[in-house]
């Protein structure tokens, strides 16, 4: 059966050192997708913003700075208060946000609960599947191939 663990928590969205505005985001861990973590912005749009990135970088993130690229996470204190900040990169644009480290931390907690780090191949069912895909067919028997084909046609081939 597949667990969905989530969290609702506000993120301020960073515009200048002086200015944040709050979004509202959901937290989103799937069993079913055991790598992954989704982030959804609500930003007040017919849709939702959302983004999806490892797992992994999220558990280190929340400890020290982690990730290249399109999602960088990194720990730090903003007015006196512990953050973890999320700088997203896109082709539409880049925004840095704040989160609430203790609830980002306890959502995390949950997650490695659910499925401990180093389990989340198991979660898959790989290695059945590659095993069916991987299982010999009576076709592959060579000793069921007639090893010298004829030439000849036979009746009714052309």
């Amino acid at each position: 059966m597949d667990t969905v663990v989530e969290r609702e928590l506000e993120l301020n969205l960073v515009l200048s050192p002086e200015y944040s505005v709050p979004v509202p985001a959901r937290l989103t861990y799937r069993t079913d997708d055991p790598y992954a973590v989704r982030v959804t912005f609500h930003i007040g749009s017919d849709s939702p913003v959302e983004w999806a990135f490892a797992r992994e970088l999220l558990v280190e993130g929340v400890f020290r700075p982690c990730g290249q690229g399109d999602v960088r996470v990194w720990p730090t204190k903003a007015d006196g208060r512990s953050v973890l900040c999320f700088a997203l990169s896109s082709p539409d644009g880049d925004a840095l946000l704040e989160a609430p480290s203790d609830a980002v931390y306890a959502w995390v907690e949950r997650t490695l609960r659910i499925v401990p780090p180093g389990t989340e191949a198991a979660r898959l069912g790989l290695d059945g599947e590659l095993a069916d895909l991987l299982a010999p067919t009576p076709s592959d028997d060579p000793r069921s191939r007639d090893p010298w084909p004829s030439d000849e046609l036979r009746e009714g081939e052309a």
